[in-house]
């Protein structure tokens, strides 16, 4: 995984944008609601469930993100601490989650992923 295949596989997810903030961190949204963040020098955060929280700050180069671990997410310290899958799945998880969370008209102007 680099920059460029996590910008493909993220914008692949239906109704999925790419924003700047905070003057360098890419951000991945669905409905203005980050799913994921990175940046130009590495190091990926990304939004989970309690269950795959615990599983993956119990890994070598991942850890409970700075200031958003109250709210499950997680830093991948570099890309490969997942492999290729495993990637797909969390980015995955991390869109499934937080469009969930958006209220229902606005969820359902995107089709769930496949």
């Amino acid at each position: 995984m680099n920059l460029d295949k996590l910008r493909t596989l993220c914008m692949s997810m239906p109704g999925a944008t790419e924003g700047l903030k905070w003057e360098d961190h890419i951000c991945f949204m669905i409905g203005e609601k980050m799913f994921c963040i990175t940046s130009e020098r590495g190091g990926v955060s990304l939004k989970t469930s309690d269950e795959d929280f615990e599983v993956l700050t119990e890994r070598d180069g991942i850890i409970p993100a700075p200031y958003m671990a109250r709210n499950k997410w997680v830093y991948i310290e570099r890309y490969t601490a997942l492999k290729p899958k495993e990637w797909e799945h969390y980015a995955g998880t991390a869109y499934d989650l937080i469009r969930a969370k958006l209220p229902k008209k606005v969820r359902e102007a995107w089709p769930p992923r496949q």
